[in-house]
């Protein structure tokens, strides 16, 4: 596609700030333009926190239905995304507060699927990183989850979890810090 077309198909193309507005007012074909660009990239993030495929699903379709039920509320100092991803984010860490406190209560009965191996790593080391991230404290996971295995940025992560950049880069130094020592083993030469 020519630089000129893609101009043009860009200008065809409804601003996230347009969307809002359309969405605000009942249009559900707005909606469903916002879901599209923005659910991959939750699902993605949402998975990584939980770690469970089915739970995903539910945390996704909540947050998304939370958000459309308060457009109203969002005040759009951050963006769409922004805010869709901070409530991701916040259902899920509910989520998983909940599943602890039942879990304290209650045997599960059941085991948990391990999680599928990234292709080329030993799956021993794939476990072992798997039960290390779990091992991390519930802000290094975060930041670290969103930093390293998904690709956000210092500044976005901030703005989702509500707080500042220098914190998620802390966060971030300590859970590689805590990684480091839970997966010496691995290193080469030990």
């Amino acid at each position: 596609m020519s630089p000129l077309a893609t101009a043009r198909s860009a200008e065809s193309e409804p601003s996230e700030h347009h969307l809002v507005d359309r969405a605000r007012r009942g249009d559900r074909a707005a909606e469903y333009a916002l879901y599209h660009q923005h659910a991959p990239r939750v699902h993605r993030l949402v998975y990584r926190l939980c770690g469970d495929a089915e739970l995903t699903d539910d945390l996704v379709q909540d947050a998304f239905v939370r958000a459309f039920e308060r457009l109203d509320h969002f005040r759009g100092d951050a963006t769409f995304g922004t805010w869709i991803h901070r409530i991701a984010v916040n259902l899920t860490l509910n989520a998983r507060r909940g599943a602890q406190r039942r879990a304290r209560w209650m045997v599960d009965t059941e085991a948990d699927a391990p999680a599928p191996p990234e292709q080329g790593l030993d799956p021993d080391l794939q476990q072992s990183f798997n039960a290390a991230v779990e091992q991390l404290t519930e802000g290094q996971r975060e930041v670290f989850v969103m930093f390293a295995l998904e690709g956000y940025t210092h500044v976005e992560i901030g703005e989702i979890l509500g707080i500042s950049e220098g914190t998620s880069k802390g966060r971030l130094f300590h859970a590689r810090a805590r990684l480091k020592q839970l997966l010496a083993r691995f290193a080469p030469g030990t």
